[in-house]
């Protein structure tokens, strides 16, 4: 297979980890005589301190005409910690996402075995967790109309939905209840919002086609407490944009490290594939950032397009780097292994995994590794 994708590295650690996601796809094509060519632009702050726009033309061009995206991160506390700032990295990602049209964000959730006890939540609680949210990505208050008054007093930020945008990211969520446990949970404030009641009315009704499913509701307050108590009751979560953002990232702490967690954002023609943590600028450059994450998503865009037996590796290669604790900080603080380092030992293993034989963690360090 020949694959065209456009690969936006973005800020702060987002190079670093979209390289190890690039080494994976490298040594997958190697090996299964599939061509993947990779096209970098520029995105984010990154790409407003050199041409002043989140997201150029010469981008979402590429994008645009690309078989997928490949993301890192975006974000800069020079923009994060100014609240008068007119341009921001994020307007780019929110723009990205309107053009090409991604209006469903997929981010599944199970916990590595081999991490249980690195998770700040109980052994008990955890332990065969696996559930997937489903979270609306093109409307909702993010992209709805916003006002602030002349003297700066008073804000806000319309949030709307229709009945096609809700029943389009609902047909997904359904058809993944069927291949998976047969269980889907709408979350929503229907108690207070009129967009929640409306959810409600189309995702009941869009459940009738799949009398199969088991659908029930919670209030996100409600969902948000239930992630923690008991998070093995959910299957397949399905909510609004806001509510998914939230709760997707208090999600991530199930498995140990927002740096574990990939995501799939689709749309009717376009897919893009990304880590779901932020751009982390404290780590740039100090090679200690997980890059998990970036290549879990490099599997799933393997997935995607039909290549299971690959992605089936890719994510072999990762959980064996785990068993072997060839692992970042966030994951073992004594680790002497760094970003770049992890994405060698999963790229090694794809290339052969039978090496993994003579590998030996005492005898590896930093810089050096018995795989080759």
């Amino acid at each position: 297979m020949n694959l065209k994708i456009a690969v936006l590295p973005g800020d702060g650690i987002g190079p670093e980890v979209i390289a190890q996601a690039k080494k994976a796809l490298y040594a997958i094509g190697e090996v299964y005589n599939h061509e993947f060519v990779f096209e970098e632009a520029l995105m984010g702050a990154i790409a407003i301190d050199k041409t002043g726009n989140p997201l150029p033309e010469q981008t979402l061009n590429l994008c645009l005409n690309t078989d997928a995206v490949l993301l890192g991160a975006i974000g800069d506390p020079k923009y994060d910690n100014n609240p008068n700032a007119k341009v921001r990295p994020e307007q780019g990602l929110l723009k990205l996402r309107k053009e090409l049209g991604l209006f469903a964000n997929i981010r599944p959730i199970k916990p590595f075995k081999a991490l249980i006890d690195a998770s700040p939540l109980k052994r008990e609680i955890i332990e065969g967790a696996d559930f997937t949210i489903f979270r609306e990505l093109t409307g909702g208050a993010y992209f709805g109309t916003k006002t602030l008054n002349d003297e700066g007093t008073h804000a806000s930020d319309l949030c709307e939905y229709s009945e096609e945008e809700i029943t389009r990211i609902a047909h997904l969520a359904f058809k993944s209840a069927q291949n998976r446990r047969k269980k889907l949970t709408m979350v929503d404030k229907a108690n207070v919002l009129e967009t929640s009641r409306l959810w409600r009315k189309v995702v009941q009704k869009v459940g009738e086609s799949y009398p199969d499913v088991i659908l029930d509701f919670l209030f996100v307050d409600n969902a948000a407490m239930q992630l923690i108590l008991n998070p093995k009751q959910f299957d397949v979560i399905l909510t609004e944009n806001l509510f998914g953002d939230i709760l997707s990232d208090e999600a991530s702490v199930i498995t140990g490290s927002i740096g574990l967690l990939p995501s799939i954002s689709l749309g009717e023609k376009n897919a893009l594939f990304e880590p779901i943590h932020g751009s982390y600028p404290q780590a740039k450059g100090k090679n200690i950032a997980n890059p998990i994450a970036s290549i879990l998503a490099a599997g799933l865009l393997l997935e995607h397009f039909g290549l299971t037996k690959e992605a089936n590796v890719v994510f072999q290669a990762v959980k064996k780097a785990i068993e072997y604790e060839v692992v970042t900080v966030d994951l073992k603080p004594d680790s002497k292994f760094g970003t770049n380092e992890v994405g060698e030992f999963v790229s090694n293993f794809i290339f052969s995994k039978d090496d993994l034989l003579y590998f030996n963690n005492d005898n590896v360090s930093i810089g050096q590794s018995t795989i080759v």
